[in-house]
Formats: C-alpha cells, structure tokens, sequence
C-alpha cells in the first residue's frame, strides 16, 4: 500500500477485507456438493484461476470492502476527496494502491474481461463508480449461489441419476483429465435419448470431481451479445466451482438454434459435452466423439426391472413382449414405469401388467402425434371378404410379428444379419376393396397401435424437409411398437425418373432415402396402393409380404351386404341376393349403406329397398358410373 493511503486509513480497511475474504472458506458456508478439487481459499483461487495482478488483486478488495462495510464507503470519499464520491474508482487505484499498471483498465484483462468488477455510467472510465459482480462477491463469502445471467439457463444435475462408472464416462474422464491443463475439445454424444446421455455425462463428472449442469439448446440467446455474455458468465461460474456442461441439442432444433448453439460451443473454454443426434450439424462439432448405442432388449429388459422394482419380476413373459413391442430408450422407460407406480398399487399382476401396457402406449404415441393420424382398430375377421388364401397370408404376417423376438434375438438371426429385421408388407389392390381395413384386424389383433401416414404433414416443398419428416417418423415408430400405415402409398414410393432437372433429382433423392430407410428399418409397416406398378422395384425387394386384394365377387358382395348394417339398425325387406347385382366395391356398399339409413331416418321408416335404390343413385353419379340392367335386375 502507498503511505498516503495509510493516512486514510484504507489500508487497514483493505487488510480487514482481505482477512475476511482470503482465509480459509469456513465448512458451515461451504457450497454443498463442492468438490475436492476446488480451492478452499476463494480469493486465492480467483486470483490464480483469472490471472490477477497484485494491483488487481488489491482492486478487487477494494470493491468487496466497498460491498460490505458502510466506513469502507466513508474511506473511499475521503480518498476521491469528495463525500458524496463514495466509491472505489479506476482514478483512486492507479493513485493510491502500489504497482498500479494501466493495463488493469482494458476489457481484455481479467477485471474487466471476466466482468469481476462492473463499472457505473460516467463520461469517463477513471470516474466511473465500481462495483464488484455480485455472484463474485458470493463466491468470496462462501454463500451457495448461482450467477444471476444463467439462472434461468442451465440446471443442476440430480447426483440421484448416477450409479456407476461405464466406459463410455471413462473415456470422457480421461478426455477431460488429459486436457485439464488447456481448454478441452468438446465431448460430442451421438445419439437421442437425454437421459442416457445425462447418465453418461454424470458419471463422468463424478469420476472427475465436476459438478454437473445441463442446458437446452433451445433456451440460449439467439442474440449475439446476449449469448457471448452468458457463455463467458458460464466459462467464469465454471472456473469457480468446478463444473461441466452437459448442452442438449435436437434434431428438431431450428437452423437459428443450431447456429446458436455452434457458437456457444466455441465460445465457452471448460469441460463441455454436446448431445447431438445422427445426421444433425451439431454431429460435425469438432471435438471427442462418443457415439451411445441404444439399449438392446436384455439391456431393455434390465432398465424395466430396475425401474419397476420387486413387481416387475412377477411379469416374466408378459415383460418380454413389452421389451420387444416398445423399444424405448432408457428415459422413456424410467418415465413409463414412474407413470405406473404412481398410479396403481401394483398388488395384482396381471393389473400391472395392463397399466404397464397402456402407460408404454401412452407414451409411445406422444412422438408420432402431428406426423400421423392415429386409427382406433374396430374392424373384425368377420367384418372383411377375402380369398382364403390371402386370408391365410395375413394370419402368417401376424405369427412373424408375433415371433419375431424369438427369431431375431433368441435364435440370432438380428445378431447376424443387421438390416431387414423390420416386417413390411403390401396391400395392392382396387379402391375399396378392405386394404385399410385389414390393417385394422391386423393392430387389432395384435394388440397394436396403428397410425396412418399423414402426407400433408410430411411432404414439404423444401429440399430436405420431407427427408428429416420421414426420419422423425420412423425413429417414432421404432420405440413406439405401432404399426405404420403408408395409405396410397405410390406417391411416396413411386419409380425414380431420369433426371432432367433439379426437382426429378431431389425427387430421386427422397426416393432412395426411403429404400436406405425402409432396409434398416426394425418395426412394423404396411403399404397399400391401387397402383402396384407405379412403385419403384427396388422396394418389392424390402417387403416381406405382398398380398392381392382382389374386387369381391358376387358371392363376396352377397355376404357384404348381409352384414353392412349393424344390428341395430331397423331393417324391413333386404334382398342381399339382388343387391349382389351391383359391381361394386366393399367401400362402395358401406357409402351405400349409409346413405340408406339416412334416408330411412328421415321417412321414420326401416330401411328398405328403395333407400338402397336412392343411395345407389347417389354412388353411381358420384362415380360417373351408369347403372345397366344386370345389375338392377327389376328391383330399381
């Protein structure tokens, strides 16, 4: 200290601080969940972890003592030699505290650059009133806080999601041990599933004595300057405590989010991990790349048993289909099985076995909401006409699904061969003729959700857009167990072109995507279509079944129409025989049905053969169809 300070008594104001602040931080203040590896001295630790100077160091003092002592204010007028200039300045340091160096002043040195002291409005930076950051001045008091610029940012990790030490976490340990002595590259998690990766990321931290912390992509600052403040308010709350981010992107995430998020990456210089999906741009992060594998069924299996506890052992089959129809990762599992003990009491096992069932359906449709329109399955056996050999080509489809898990994992067959373990079949035929209906048996059957591709929501005019859809919508239907009905399904699959121009060659593109992702594919998918030949052959290859929905015959017609109405409906005088006249599809009989019924309504009358003749008019115009007299045979 300079003798004219002594005079006024600031230096042993300056001695007290210092007293205050540069012992050793008491244990009944200590941070909770502080690790080793931070310095119990925290004044210590700032000067040495940002570089201070002693000038800066006595600086930094300065503005705790004007922080927490009212004759620590009284000095400082007396030192600035005016009383209503209560506070410390740039002007009073360079004059009053030894070694002082202009270099202090520069917002690339570490008072200003690392904002330990924020300066008032003045015309002039020497005037201006100084005040130490509050987050720093908590720190140096061993008061447990969190900066105020990321509070509403990133979020503690709950020390109770990690219990062990994988390898994937010990690869990052070591990344981040050897690099401890410079800024680390990145950790990059390929892969979808937060939970996983928050596991990983955990135990990491606690191998490596990190506190952990996560933010969302989708929370940071688009803003330039607000998203540079935040990361360097991050790297500096890193620098005191001993923490590591965990940054959670998507492949949802909008082209402005992942630019942010890019740049934050380069922006922030502490242990960081980026959770980044395949095929998105922030896979091509340069850092350390640690690629998860999603959960296979014993692993599957393993998480459900943990999660459910002593109840979920009683399940012993009944688990093994849910493993094999749901393949969740391990965050929707661990919600899924919360979900169930928080609603039953799990006594009765075969109760839990069907809340556990509608909690993964629940759970499963959450992700295919908006990409397709989900079908409640209501049609029967009995309900549809067919050839008994496509019949019996359908009861075969539904003994692969039924089996699968037995072929494919008990027998090896996914173990040796690791693509075209999906099950796609093709429903071809004319209109109406119970394509749709019979994927209705099948999810009904077995027991399965089914979902209707919605084109509208997929197809984009945007090159790339349509591909990211189908991707959204195939990872859904992996984890969900559902089945997926592509309805026309020509014009997603039709034949590639020649390519003549930009639009048939990105066209082509989206066509040999879906082939890539239709032999990779693991679930369950139908296709139907009028047009057969329209489809790329290249697709024939992938489908495991193809079944011919013929146009019904007379005989079929007959046993349509005996049983179109429900029984409910009051009926007076039908003559299925004659109404077998008609050349018409099953789809065409029920419009026709319906019709009737309306018209029957509106007569008070059960529906007779002329409310059948009425509805058939209706279909014929709508057709552009003429009726002939075979067909009316006397009756119309």
């Amino acid at each position: 200290m300079s003798e004219s300070l002594q005079t006024m008594t600031l230096a042993d104001e300056l001695d007290r601080v210092y007293a205050m602040v540069g012992g050793e931080q008491p244990e009944a203040v200590a941070t909770e969940g502080t690790p080793s590896s931070v310095s119990r001295r925290p004044l210590d630790r700032v000067v040495t972890q940002f570089g201070l100077s002693d000038f800066e160091r006595d600086l930094l003092l300065l503005c705790t003592g004007a922080a927490l002592e009212t004759r620590f204010l009284q000095a400082c007028a007396i030192a600035n030699g005016d009383d209503r200039a209560s506070w410390p300045t740039f002007a009073m340091a360079m004059t009053q505290i030894d070694g002082a160096h202009w270099s202090a002043l520069s917002r690339l040195h570490p008072l200003r650059y690392w904002r330990l002291v924020e300066e008032g409005p003045s015309q002039s930076l020497l005037q201006a009133p100084l005040k130490l950051d509050e987050r720093i001045l908590q720190y140096l008091l061993g008061v447990p806080s969190l900066d105020a610029v990321l509070e509403w940012l990133v979020r503690p990790l709950a020390a109770a999601e990690f219990n062990g030490l994988g390898e994937d976490a010990r690869r990052i340990a070591a990344h981040w041990q050897r690099d401890s002595r410079r800024p680390a590259k990145p950790v990059v998690l390929l892969g979808s599933d937060p939970s996983a990766a928050r596991r990983i990321f955990g135990e990491a931290c606690g191998e490596t004595d990190l506190l952990p912390f996560q933010l969302r992509a989708a929370d940071l600052p688009t803003a330039t300057i607000e998203r540079e403040i935040a990361a360097r308010h991050w790297t500096r709350e890193a620098v005191l405590t001993g923490a590591a981010l965990l940054l959670e992107t998507s492949a949802a995430d909008s082209a402005e989010v992942t630019a942010a998020a890019v740049a934050w990456v380069r922006s922030v210089q502490v242990p960081l991990a980026v959770l980044a999906e395949a095929g998105s741009a922030m896979e091509h992060v340069e850092g350390l790349p640690v690629r998860m594998a999603q959960p296979g069924p014993e692993d599957r299996k393993h998480l459900w048993l943990e999660s459910l506890g002593a109840p979920g052992a009683s399940l012993n089959g009944q688990l093994d289909r849910l493993v094999d129809a749901f393949r969740f990762d391990e965050g929707t599992i661990r919600l899924a099985a919360l979900d169930v003990s928080s609603r039953q009491s799990a006594e009765d096992d075969g109760t839990l076995a069907d809340a556990l069932l509608q909690s993964c359906r629940d759970h499963a449709r959450r992700p295919l909401e908006g990409l397709a329109q989900r079908i409640d399955p209501r049609a029967r056996w009995e309900d549809m006409e067919l050839p008994e050999s496509q019949k019996e080509t359908l009861r075969e489809l539904m003994m692969h699904v039924r089996h699968r898990r037995r072929v494919n994992q008990d027998w090896g067959f996914s173990s040796r061969y690791a693509r075209g373990t999906g099950l796609t079949a093709l429903f071809a035929g004319p209109s109406g003729t119970g394509k749709t209906m019979a994927a209705e048996i099948l999810a009904g059957e077995l027991g399965l959700d089914l979902y209707q591709i919605d084109l509208a929501a997929i197809v984009s005019k945007y090159i790339g857009e349509t591909e990211k859809n189908l991707k959204r919508v195939f990872d859904a239907a992996e984890q969900s167990g559902a089945l997926l009905l592509f309805d026309e399904a020509d014009a997603l699959f039709g034949k590639r072109s020649e390519v003549k121009d930009s639009h048939d060659r990105y066209a082509n593109l989206e066509v040999s995507y879906l082939l890539q992702r239709m032999e990779s594919y693991s679930g369950i998918a139908i296709l139907t279509t009028n047009m057969q030949r329209a489809l790329d052959p290249a697709f024939l290859r992938r489908i495991r079944f193809i079944v011919q929905f013929p146009f019904p015959d007379e005989a079929s017609r007959r046993q349509m129409w005996s049983r179109v109405f429900p029984s409910a409906t009051p009926t007076e005088g039908l003559k299925p025989e004659q109404l077998a006249h008609l050349h018409v599809s099953g789809a065409v009989i029920r419009n026709i049905a319906m019709h009737a019924a309306y018209m029957a309504a509106n007569d008070e009358l059960p529906v007779r053969m002329s409310h059948i003749a009425a509805g058939v008019r209706t279909e014929y115009t709508k057709m552009d169809k003429i009726l002939t007299p075979s067909e009316t045979g006397g009756w119309i």
